[in-house]
């Protein structure tokens, strides 16, 4: 009997291409036998969609199945595994949705497929960023300072110039692929193809193994590196020194080396984000009389005003004397705490004083809490 090759793939007669690989996606998923194990009627229908699809796929063959009709089944090779099966060789996977056909199976059947966004094991990779962990001073911080530090990373050999291994005269090429530089995957019935994995897509094998690095193309230095450290970082801030990380592999580039920042604390500075804080003592006299009085900043030494009647804990702005932010423009603020010191008590003059302010200072000041 005739087989429909429209009517199996369910698309209409006058099916644009592309129809015609999203039935074929679908359906090739849905029968295909690694998903339906032991289901005969399974294999049979999947064995019946790529039949069809080889023949639909192709426009020769499909003007001439639309001219003359079913020219006997399914072609020969259409089955899985045999010779010249269509298979999913030369597939388009690349518009199958943000979860490819390709990573579908690739999971499915464990893996082995090279995709685009890692190097192939023969090929050239990029390094590994390495972290060093650096103690700052609070003001060297605020203020950034020139630093040098020792590393130990992974170098590229200079024999070998971190290829691992050395020509040593006429090329040949990779056993593995033949001097092709590409290499097959076969997963059931599918087959993948990409670079190959023994020499990196370049079609040479690789010479003798390098003496001078064993063959690893890196060899452990320790470096002493210059680096500067930008004003405003703070505790967590990373510093980046790009090509100081260890050797790539196979010729491929360096990694970054990432300075991770610790701040020492301040005797009495304290940071919070661009902002400075600093808690200032004040006499009695100072606070019941008001003052002018010096206070420390970050930048030099300032002066602000005491104004009469200030209490414990409150807070005065001095703008723009605060830290500066890595990556960014201007400078925070500086708040100054005042906290009152009482007098020494042990003095007798300063006891009879007190006393008489006590005779003169107004009511109890806890009354006009309702404490008392």
């Amino acid at each position: 009997m005739a087989k429909d090759y429209y009517q199996i793939l369910g698309v209409a007669r006058g099916a644009a291409l592309a129809d015609i690989k999203k039935a074929y996606r679908r359906l090739a998923r849905k029968f295909h036998p690694d998903l339906n194990p032991g289901d005969k009627t399974a294999e049979a229908r999947f064995k019946e969609i790529q039949g069809a699809y080889a023949v639909l796929s192709d426009p020769k063959k499909r003007a001439q199945y639309d001219q003359f009709g079913d020219t006997g089944g399914v072609p020969p090779g259409a089955g899985p595994g045999g010779p010249g099966a269509p298979g999913f060789e030369g597939f388009d996977f690349s518009d199958y949705g943000s979860s490819t056909f390709r990573d579908f199976f690739e999971n499915l059947f464990g893996g082995g497929v090279v995709r685009g966004a890692e190097p192939p094991a023969g090929g050239p990779g990029r390094g590994e960023d390495l972290h060093y962990t650096m103690q700052v001073g609070f003001e060297d911080a605020i203020h950034g300072v020139q630093a040098r530090i020792r590393v130990n990373r992974l170098a590229a050999c200079e024999a070998c110039r971190g290829h691992g291994h050395v020509s040593g005269g006429r090329k040949r090429s990779c056993p593995a692929c033949g001097g092709s530089g590409r290499g097959a995957v076969q997963r059931g019935f599918m087959k993948f193809s990409g670079a190959c994995p023994a020499c990196g897509g370049t079609g040479q094998a690789p010479g003798d193994p390098c003496r001078a690095c064993g063959g690893q193309g890196a060899v452990q230095k320790s470096d002493l590196i210059s680096v500067r450290i930008p004003a405003g970082v703070d505790n967590g801030s990373k510093v980046r020194v790009p090509g100081r990380g260890n050797a790539g592999r196979n010729g491929g580039p360096p990694g970054d080396l990432y300075i991770v920042i610790e701040v020492a604390p301040h005797a009495f500075f304290r940071r919070e984000g661009a902002n400075i804080s600093i808690r200032v003592p004040i006499s009695v006299p100072e606070a019941t009389l008001g003052a002018k009085i010096e206070v420390p900043t970050l930048w030099g030494k300032t002066t602000i005003r005491i104004p009469p009647g200030t209490r414990s804990g409150q807070k005065f702005r001095i703008k723009e004397q605060g830290a500066t932010v890595a990556g960014r423009k201007g400078r925070g603020d500086e708040y100054a705490e005042v906290y009152i010191v009482p007098p020494p008590f042990d003095n007798e003059r300063i006891r009879e004083m007190m006393k008489e302010l006590e005779k003169i200072s107004g009511p109890n000041p806890r009354a006009t809490t309702g404490m008392n």
